[in-house]
């Protein structure tokens, strides 16, 4: 149901006028293809406001909490509970949760409202979708609790006779006294069995958040891989007496990785080439709904041609989508943003020159909100076996002033001497002009040491990368200084010219064409870890401006077509 104006909706009992819809739902991949007043950036399709309205049972006690967790809504959206607002979320990729636990009639029905503002329908340069477009869960548990995302299991010391897995668990005590408890954490391999067990008990006062840091010891551990993705469970409980009061259970691999800046990548100490592939988040007819079985046919498809990698282009994907990943053995890339202080052109994949509403995006809200949102990302995420990298964003130079200019490159395309030639300024003469260049109240150095700073607050154990789409500036700016590894776009021939001059960095393509040519460069230099090529598969949107490529709704670059099928070569 769709009304821009209706706030009474938050309390309102819906009739037969609303449509049934089950989650995760993309409302705009129903809607009529518009050449009018559509964009080709999103597929020609709308947007709008949405309402959705949602009456459940909900029978808590006086000694339990309720959260509400979302995993990506699209987006600027609000939220209600029996008329009460709860607050609202504007990203339309992180995820985010609420307590509701005052907000509950007890022992009755109650309502939630949603309402999802995305008016702003050309915010992206590619499809999007609208609504609630991925997973939702409630999540009822006792005061004295493990809160969401409030695990994070690693493993620091990994060899052939045993592992050393460390758990960081965040307790929580909401009662207004204090209270023990005892925790108990099994470990269990793939076929159900106990790995290791750890019992201790806890106190914590009134209101407290503790951590606490528990390291076990599995041996002869199985170790995940793409070729074997082995997965562990961990089960943690915190228990009065026998009774199991609050419980968390996640999935996890034992692997090691690393980069070296002459010897490329590692994983579990056996060198190997990254074979990925860039992937959007719709999938076709479905839109952005997160479909499980949609999305694991099209995994195994990219697996079985070979591919071991998935670079999530350009804002994180759905946890659903990371478990599949980590069941069929993919490393991924998970990426924050494509855009950071300043926005970009949505049509043309520039800086943006021309303003208008339809086009504003994340970018307005980056300053208040690009924290809290990168950490949610990385707290949900982080226990995921395949997550192998934290790109902090993608193309960014376009957006900041005399980042181009500095280049010497007076074409940034095919057409110009971009993507064929070495950088035209040795890096000397790069620096001096990057010097000269107009100041702007956001330096680009600095915002990168600041995301990648956040990031490693979260988790060391990952790389920190980016998608550069001008390394030999960025390389003078302090951007790649902020990376543990610097991701080159469409730049293979910097290759070598990277590793003259700045040889203890290690560099990889993250955005490659899937050409011969881009994978020959990979494997005739062994300080190259590897690749992605762009795309996957197929995906809807960034077709330009408005009129220039009408009827064209897709991007037809993939390995894959859009109903996910392999795309017949001929030679």
């Amino acid at each position: 149901m769709k009304d821009s104006a209706h706030y009474s909706y938050t309390s309102y009992v819906p009739g037969d006028e609303w449509k049934k819809v089950n989650l995760p739902h993309d409302w705009s991949v129903g809607l009529p293809y518009d050449s009018i007043s559509g964009e080709g950036c999103v597929a020609f399709l709308q947007g709008g406001i949405g309402w959705y309205s949602k009456s459940f049972p909900t029978t808590i006690s006086a000694n339990q909490k309720c959260y509400i967790v979302f995993d990506g809504v699209y987006n600027n959206s609000e939220y209600w509970i029996n008329g009460k607002k709860l607050g609202y979320h504007l990203s339309g990729y992180a995820p985010f949760y609420f307590d509701v636990t005052d907000y509950l009639n007890p022992n009755e029905d109650n309502r939630m409202t949603v309402r999802v503002d995305h008016s702003h329908y050309a915010d992206s340069r590619w499809y999007t979708g609208s609504g609630i477009y991925r997973d939702v869960k409630m999540i009822v548990t006792d005061r004295l609790h493990i809160p969401v995302w409030g695990t994070f299991v690693t493993t620091p010391v990994v060899t052939d006779k045993y592992a050393k897995v460390n758990n960081q668990i965040t307790v929580r005590n909401s009662y207004s006294e204090p209270r023990t408890a005892v925790v108990e954490i099994v470990y269990k391999d793939n076929k159900g069995n106990i790995a290791a067990f750890e019992v201790f008990s806890i106190k914590l006062n009134a209101g407290e958040e503790k951590i606490i840091d528990i390291v076990s010891e599995i041996k002869q551990p199985d170790l995940w891989s793409v070729e074997i993705p082995v997965l562990y469970t961990a089960e943690t409980r915190i228990k009065n007496g026998d009774e199991v009061i609050s419980e968390n259970t996640v999935r996890f691999g034992i692997r090691t990785f690393h980069f070296d800046a002459d010897k490329g990548f590692f994983l579990n100490g056996k060198n190997m080439k990254i074979k990925g592939v860039c992937l959007h988040h719709d999938a076709g007819i479905v839109g952005t709904a997160m479909i499980r079985d949609v999305w694991y046919r099209r995994l195994k498809t990219l697996k079985e041609g070979g591919c071991n990698a998935i670079r999530l282009s350009h804002n994180p994907g759905a946890d659903e989508f990371l478990s599949l990943c980590d069941e069929i053995g993919l490393l991924v890339q998970e990426e924050f943003f494509d855009e950071w202080d300043y926005p970009k052109d949505k049509r043309l994949n520039m800086k943006e020159t021309v303003e208008d509403y339809p086009t504003h995006g994340y970018c307005e809200h980056f300053q208040e909100w690009a924290e809290r949102d990168l950490k949610n990302v990385m707290r949900r995420s982080r226990n995921h076996a395949c997550i192998f990298q934290w790109s902090i964003g993608n193309e960014i130079e376009w957006t900041y002033t005399g980042c181009r200019e500095a280049t010497g490159f007076f074409g940034a395309d095919s057409n110009g001497n971009y993507f064929w030639n070495q950088p035209p300024y040795s890096k000397e003469k790069i620096r001096e002009m990057w010097k000269i260049q107009p100041k702007q109240a956001y330096d680009i150095g600095r915002t990168a040491q600041k995301l990648a700073a956040w990031t490693r607050q979260m988790d060391t154990t990952r790389v920190v990368t980016a998608n550069c789409i001008l390394p030999s500036i960025s390389f003078e700016t302090g951007y790649i200084d902020a990376l543990d590894v610097a991701g080159f776009s469409y730049r293979r021939v910097m290759y070598d010219y990277a590793k003259k001059n700045y040889p203890d960095k290690p560099i990889m393509g993250t955005e490659n064409l899937g050409q011969w040519h881009e994978w020959k460069a990979v494997i005739e230099r062994d300080f190259i870890p590897g690749m992605f090529i762009w795309t996957g598969v197929d995906y809807l949107g960034e077709s330009g401006s408005r009129l220039s490529r009408w009827p064209q709704k897709s991007i037809g670059c993939g390995l894959l077509d859009m109903c996910g099928y392999v795309k017949l070569r001929t030679t």
